[in-house]
């Protein structure tokens, strides 16, 4: 389009090389305009590390909590408010319970437990999930309601409860990819691995909203011989698909390899824009004075209870963090330990 107005001065988005530096503990949004795409990529390096280190997990459970973050970081990263999306496993895998909390807009923190007599080398995220759910919760603070999604987790992978989640409560076509590993850096005291993470999520976002269409869930208890229904899949969603499809997860991790070349090397052909990023941290909401108030909103007894060798020490789950208490200080009365 022009314009023969002097006045009138048409604002043209910039045309610019991907960057070469890598940038990590940030999530970079990104548009397809052409296949009505819209998505954002993860890559997590130090941050992740930090997390997984505090609880010197065996390494495939360490591996799966890092897949939760990095797919707790790809969802959490679209609230526009200062809220919270908390991602929570309840399963009868030998990892029975992680939860991931991602305070808007930076904040990360994660816990998994597990029964260290079941972990063997080589399980996959479905072996350790097992059979349970997945909560999905967003926490838009004290004066909103809280929106939970749960999914059933069926020995399948987190990359699976994801596409699952946005079938049957977003009804947008998703499609995640994840990806979590190990490397060797240097540093002071010799050489030590060191976990990294990334992950990718696409969306199919036309402004027809027909195009988006899907087939509907199965119904379960149809008559045999029922025919299920089927939709055919726009063209640009199938194309996206495809592409997605192609990254390897030593592309998602890869410390050499920004993010804004590895889309390229995705949709150079059909163009990609690239937004700001947005930056991650992993630090624990946890202090002396909320442990405080938490012990104090206990019953008497169980205060009591909690007194050894005259003191209260609690460690919080997420960051490993040791507060001690005088009796007193926890509010236990004189006497009463």
């Amino acid at each position: 389009m022009t314009s023969n107005s002097p006045d009138i001065k048409l604002k043209e988005t910039p045309v610019r090389a991907p960057s070469h530096v890598p940038v990590d503990d940030a999530v970079l949004p990104f548009e397809v305009a052409s296949l009505d795409l819209r998505g954002r990529l993860t890559r997590l390096g130090p941050g992740l590390d930090d997390l997984l280190a505090k609880h010197n997990y065996p390494t495939p459970v360490a591996k799966l909590l890092g897949e939760a973050i990095v797919l707790t970081t790809l969802l959490g990263s679209s609230l526009k408010f200062d809220g919270r999306f908390i991602l929570q496993t309840q399963t009868d895998g030998p990892v029975s319970f992680l939860i991931v909390d991602f305070q808007a807009p930076d904040r990360l923190r994660a816990y998994a437990r597990f029964d260290a007599g079941q972990i063997r080398d080589g399980q996959t995220s479905g072996q350790l999930l097992g059979k349970g759910h997945l909560a999905m919760t967003i926490d838009q603070g004290p004066e909103m309601s809280r929106y939970q999604g749960l999914v059933a987790l069926q020995g399948g992978s987190l990359e699976d409860a994801a596409h699952e989640y946005f079938l049957r409560s977003e009804q947008i076509p998703t499609r995640v990819r994840l990806a979590v590993g190990e490397e060797w850096r240097g540093g002071e005291g010799g050489a030590r691995r060191r976990w990294r993470g990334g992950g990718m999520l696409l969306q199919f976002l036309p402004k027809a909203p027909e195009r988006a269409r899907q087939a509907d869930l199965h119904p379960g208890d149809a008559p045999e011989g029922t025919a299920t229904h089927t939709v055919a899949e726009d063209d640009a969603w199938v194309e996206g698909q495809s592409l997605i499809a192609t990254v390897e997860d030593v592309e998602l991790i890869d410390p050499a390899l920004s993010g804004e070349r590895l889309l390229y090397r995705l949709f150079h052909e059909r163009g990609v824009r690239v937004f700001s990023p947005l930056a991650l941290r992993a630090q624990c909401s946890c202090s002396r004075d909320a442990v405080s108030a938490m012990l104090k909103s206990f019953a008497a007894e169980d205060r009591a209870a909690m007194v050894k060798d005259g003191k209260v020490v609690v460690t919080c789950e997420f960051c490993s963090s040791v507060y001690q208490f005088t009796p007193q200080e926890a509010g236990v009365e004189e006497g009463a330990a």
